[in-house]
């Protein structure tokens, strides 16, 4: 009878797991530079700001930095990273090592069903001023219109953006690390 609990007990140890979060960026590999900054200067709006990644205590992190202005009719700054290849399907979402200045920030992902240019997913998030880490699950994303899913599919993602949006501030916010879980 006690060999059979030992393996029993394994087992539904082992279905029971979460699975393992897999690594979608850290900044140390070749995707840091991947990052991209655009601003609402594409659309005539007034912001400024820039992106990179920048090392502190031996870590890596991009941060993104500037002045949003709603004026002229804009209103963000951000760095995306492309994703052609989608997300593993059954991504369930993001853990974020982020800090930053305590205002409210978002990811935008963009997905196979976002093809005019104002189109997206989004979903806020609040980091303080320490390092930590911020979940933020697919479900948490809402559609920036009528047209597209009410939740992103994660196999359709085509790209995730770091984005300071939606009214006059100063920004100023890091990350070192998204995790998919």
């Amino acid at each position: 009878m006690k060999q059979i609990a030992l393996p029993l007990a394994l087992s539904l140890a082992l279905l029971g797991s979460p699975a393992p979060a897999q690594m979608l960026e850290d900044f140390t590999g070749p995707t840091a530079t991947s990052w991209r900054f655009i601003s609402d200067q594409v659309m005539g709006g007034l912001s400024q700001g820039r992106a990179g990644v920048e090392a502190e205590d031996g870590e890596a992190f991009l941060r993104l930095t500037g002045t949003v202005s709603t004026e002229n009719r804009g209103g963000f700054i951000q760095t995306r990273r492309d994703l052609p290849g989608g997300l593993p399907a059954d991504t369930k979402g993001f853990v974020l090592r982020t800090r930053g200045d305590g205002q409210q920030y978002f990811l935008h992902l963009r997905t196979t069903g976002t093809v005019l240019p104002w189109q997206y997913y989004q979903a806020p998030f609040t980091p303080g001023p320490d390092w930590g880490e911020i979940r933020v699950p697919l479900s948490a994303f809402t559609a920036s219109g009528a047209l597209l899913r009410a939740t992103p599919r994660a196999g359709d993602v085509r790209s995730i953006a770091l984005v300071a949006y939606g009214r006059d501030h100063l920004a100023d916010v890091s990350l070192a690390r998204i995790t998919l879980y």
